[in-house]
């Protein structure tokens, strides 16, 4: 499993974080996503899912990802 961090623009408030949190739901290789205004943490298996694909689903929801790093467990 990899452990990613989102830095997300455009989030104010609870309602973003549940379209945030519905973007990556939707790709089946997420095994968690944490999500607070301003980010996520999401740990998804890297053979089945690359960092790009849960940057397009951020987009897609309609916000900006403005930069990720990969954190250790």
């Amino acid at each position: 499993m990899k452990h990613t961090q989102l830095n997300i623009t455009g989030m104010s408030c609870d309602h973003c974080v549940a379209g945030i949190q519905q973007a990556p739901s939707q790709i089946t290789a997420i095994e968690s996503a944490d999500v607070t205004v301003g980010q996520a943490d999401v740990r998804f298996d890297e053979s089945a899912c690359k960092t790009a694909d849960l940057v397009k689903a951020v987009e897609t929801a309609g916000f900006a990802v403005a930069g990720f790093k990969t954190l250790s467990d």
